[in-house]
C-alpha cells in the first residue's frame, strides 16, 4: 500500500499544474486512497450572470475531485482522463464556498468509475447539496 503522504503528494503536484483551479482559486483538502477533497470559494471568477457559482465551474470542480480520487489508485508514471460525466445540478448558491468529495466506484485496469458530491457551505457552516456526479477515467501514461 502506498503511503498517504504519497498520495497527496502525487495529487499536489498534478493539482498545482492545474491553471482552471489557479484561476478559481480552488484548494486540494483531502487525499486519501480513492478519495479527493477540493474547495472552491465564491468570487466573480466562477459566477454566471445572476451572481451564482457557474455550472461549468461547479463541473470542473467535480471533475477534478472525482479524476484525482481515481489517479490515487493508479501506478505511478500513470494519470487519468476523463471519458465522460454527468452531472444533476441540486441548487443555486451564492457566497460561501463549494466542496466536492470526489469517490472511486470502481477501479479496474483501463476504467475507473467515479462518484462527486458537491456541497455549498455558507458563512455560518451551513452545509446544503449543490451537485451530484458520476464518471468514467481512463488511465493513460503520464506525459510530463
Amino acid at each position: 500500500m502506498v503511503p498517504e503522504e504519497t498520495h497527496w503528494a502525487r495529487v499536489h503536484a498534478s493539482f498545482e499544474r492545474q491553471g482552471l483551479m489557479r484561476h478559481f482559486g480552488a484548494r486540494l483538502v483531502q487525499v486519501e486512497p480513492g478519495l479527493c477533497v477540493i474547495a472552491l470559494p465564491y468570487s466573480d471568477k466562477v459566477t454566471q450572470q445572476q451572481d451564482g457559482f457557474h455550472g461549468g465551474a461547479i463541473g470542473a470542480l467535480a471533475d477534478i475531485a472525482g479524476g484525482y480520487a481515481g489517479l490515487t489508485l493508479t501506478p505511478a508514471g500513470t494519470e487519468v482522463t476523463t471519458v465522460e460525466y454527468k452531472i444533476n445540478f441540486l441548487a443555486a448558491f451564492q457566497g460561501g464556498e463549494l466542496r466536492a468529495t470526489g469517490h472511486v466506484v470502481k477501479a479496474g485496469r483501463r476504467l475507473i468509475v467515479t462518484k462527486a458530491d458537491v456541497i455549498h457551505i455558507d458563512a455560518h457552516g451551513k452545509e446544503s447539496p449543490c451537485a451530484v456526479m458520476q464518471q468514467t477515467l481512463m488511465s493513460i501514461p503520464k506525459t510530463y
